[in-house]
């Protein structure tokens, strides 16, 4: 049940139209995965030195003032273990002691953060996305429930952080999207419904061979390998509906 539960969150999150229809998702699925507080920060990196950071999260009030030390997120090792990785970093404790930082996990845990699981996806464009889940328990002792937990949240991690791309980030800062044709556009609907090359140029009044070549210029101005991520990001981008 709940592994069903998971998998819907993939495509509600997909399907997020806005910023609190986002947040709503990404906050239900940290509850479903078993952890009390998230924070999915998308971040735009503009040059050397000059970042910017949106984020959105449930984290408590008083844990935002406690934690207003600009200088925070070069002391947190598991910032730091983000900025430079994308495999994801299980912390607790011992993490920030380890560091150095024992100080700062004992005002965070003051707050419900004891523990966590938190990786960041580095994509072209000096673009990012980070999302960290927390709680005030251990995680399991159990090594085989913990590694399908980050499986979990990787998975969630990347369907998430397209729809971040496209509700949260400025229409300045958005990446150009790509040009296809009108044909092109159609033989993705079509596809999307299930149709093969051939139905699809008998329905356009088109050959078989000419559908194929539609669908593909579309892969390849999408950037994909195949024809249903074409669909996908079509979908995404709001190119087709």
């Amino acid at each position: 049940m709940k592994d069903a539960m998971l998998q819907g969150s993939y495509q509600s999150v997909l399907e997020a139209r806005n910023r609190e229809e986002f947040r709503n998702e990404v906050v239900r699925f940290t509850k479903q995965l078993g952890f009390e507080t998230v924070a999915a920060v998308t971040i735009i990196d503009h040059h050397i030195g000059d970042s910017e950071f949106i984020e959105v999260d449930n984290a408590p009030d008083a844990w935002r003032d406690a934690m207003q030390d600009p200088q925070g997120g070069q002391l947190d090792p598991v910032m730091q273990h983000c900025k430079r990785h994308s495999v994801p970093i299980i912390w607790d404790q011992g993490t920030y002691v380890s560091a150095g930082q024992g100080a700062l996990w004992e005002i965070q845990a003051r707050y419900g953060y004891r523990a966590g699981i938190c990786l960041a996806l580095h994509m072209p464009d000096g673009r990012h996305f980070m999302l960290g889940v927390d709680r005030d328990q251990a995680l399991p002792n159990d090594r085989a429930e913990v590694t399908r937990i980050v499986a979990d949240l990787q998975l969630f991690a990347v369907h998430a952080q397209d729809t971040a791309m496209r509700v949260l980030v400025p229409e300045r800062l958005q990446p150009e999207r790509p040009k296809l044709t009108p044909r092109e556009l159609d033989s993705l609907r079509w596809t999307m419904e299930g149709k093969t090359a051939w139905e699809v140029g008998a329905v356009l009044g088109i050959t078989e061979r000419t559908a194929v070549l539609h669908v593909s210029n579309a892969m390849h101005k999408l950037g994909c390998n195949n024809k249903h991520q074409a669909v996908l990001k079509a979908l995404r981008l709001g190119l087709i509906r």
